[in-house]
């Protein structure tokens, strides 16, 4: 049995229909990233799914309920589901702890202690247990939406629903809520996912919905999306972002023809002579390091090099994808250049090592 199933659902405003029979199932624990251009329906689709938006027609299962049947406990069914919105609704009459221990206490019947105790679990996991009796007011809008998910997280869902979740977000502060959100996926957490980071929704993703005319105007997994679409209007949408790869398979691989490549790049969609420059020191200097600290000598190398520039937003991002030994560069006690300039530049900078293979990629 699916976690969500959806059926013919419509909604429209105005007389302008928004959503046109969209039909939809989503497991248990799956990550689905939902994509589209604005006024698509997709934050409308959300709000539907928790009727914070009222349907016109269709219907809605969560676990197995109909949340939309006629006299259905709409409360109840729903706090399977947890909502983080593109602005962070903290109760700003409550410090932090107040804000996480509320619903849980009210709802679940659950002891002041038992729910404080949670809470700092919870602000523990996301870096901010020292602000636990700070007022909303004093916190940064990244510290605020990472509460957020706490705040839902206290009411143990089994999905969540991330509404534009860093849109309202200085860039500054992008990097934190996302990773708050890569390490939910890594624990299997199941989320749905509309987002305008399309890198991050690649990574995390198990399938991609791309909305158009209404509804799903076509889906698959985040390499047939990103990679290979097939309708027309996901191409026209996906082609706004643009891919320079390069593979490594020497340790004496040609330097210059990587290099030669980049600043190709770069002069065709337009990025200044220096960011060029910068991304060309930034992956020598990367896969130099991971050369030397991920292959014994006279082993055979895999490095894929990747850059990625979105017209949309004008994001540039370096990915670095090798096997050999774990090796995280950002976190050694000297610095190369390469990872200097990263720091300094990088809006979100992730590493992990998942199946034999180091992955670093850092948008800037």
């Amino acid at each position: 049995m699916s976690l969500i199933e959806v059926k013919g659902l419509r909604k429209s405003f105005d007389g302008l229909e928004v959503l046109r029979g969209i039909d939809l199932n989503v497991e248990e624990g799956e990550r689905i990233a939902i994509i589209g251009g604005s006024g698509c329906g997709k934050s409308v689709f959300l709000r539907s799914l928790m009727l914070l938006n009222q349907p016109d027609a269709g219907q809605i299962f969560i676990d197995g309920r109909e949340i939309t049947a006629q006299g259905a406990r709409v409360d109840e069914i729903r706090r399977s589901m947890g909502m983080v919105f593109q602005k962070f609704h903290l109760f700003s009459e409550m410090d932090v702890m107040k804000n996480l221990c509320l619903a849980p206490m009210r709802l679940k019947g659950m002891s002041r202690e038992d729910a404080e105790k949670k809470a700092m679990e919870l602000l523990g996991q996301v870096g901010l247990a020292n602000r636990a009796h700070a007022w909303p007011s004093v916190l940064s809008g990244g510290q605020q939406q990472r509460i957020a998910i706490c705040r839902c997280l206290m009411m143990e869902p089994k999905i969540l629903l991330f509404d534009e979740p860093t849109s309202a977000l200085d860039p500054t502060m992008v990097g934190e809520v996302l990773a708050v959100i890569r390490m939910l996926a890594k624990r299997n957490m199941g989320m749905l996912i509309v987002t305008h980071e399309m890198n991050f929704a690649r990574e995390v993703a198990d399938r991609v919905l791309f909305f158009a005319d209404g509804g799903i105007y076509e889906q698959g997994t985040p390499r047939q999306i990103f990679d290979h679409p097939q309708r027309e209007k996901t191409i026209a949408f996906i082609h706004k972002i643009k891919y320079f790869t390069y593979e490594i398979r020497d340790r004496d691989f040609d330097l210059m023809k990587m290099q030669g490549g980049i600043q190709e790049f770069s002069e065709k969609y337009g990025l200044s002579g220096n960011s060029a420059n910068r991304l060309q020191i930034c992956c020598e200097e990367l896969v130099y390091e991971m050369l030397a600290h991920c292959y014994p000598s006279g082993s055979e190398v895999e490095v894929d090099v990747g850059i990625d520039y979105a017209e949309s937003d004008r994001n540039v991002g370096i990915s670095i994808t090798c096997g050999g030994k774990p090796y995280n560069p950002f976190e050694q006690d000297e610095d190369g250049l390469g990872v200097t300039i990263l720091k300094k530049m990088g809006r979100d900078i992730a590493y992990s090592q998942e199946n034999g293979r180091n992955r670093i990629h850092v948008t800037l």
